[in-house]
């Protein structure tokens, strides 16, 4: 799976879950009102980037599974 095959949504995280897995509910008009499950990205995990709920983030869906995603950025 490439980059390609992504889609990117942002999102609001409702609640941390242990080995940094976060559930998130989606703002993007096509997936309103979906929470998905969520995991840091290793970029986030290498610079000690900490998440916290009611936090905006942006986040990538895979076209296969639309209900776990990646955190690949968090907005200020």
């Amino acid at each position: 799976m490439g980059k390609e095959d992504t889609i990117e949504v942002t999102g609001v995280v409702i609640e941390p879950l242990p080995n940094a897995v976060f559930k998130i509910k989606i703002e993007n008009e096509p997936y309103t009102d979906m929470v998905i499950n969520a995991h840091l990205s290793g970029k986030m995990r290498m610079n000690f980037i900490k998440i916290l709920p009611g936090d905006k983030v942006t986040v990538q869906l895979s076209t296969y599974d639309l209900t776990k995603g990646r955190i690949t950025y968090r907005q200020k």
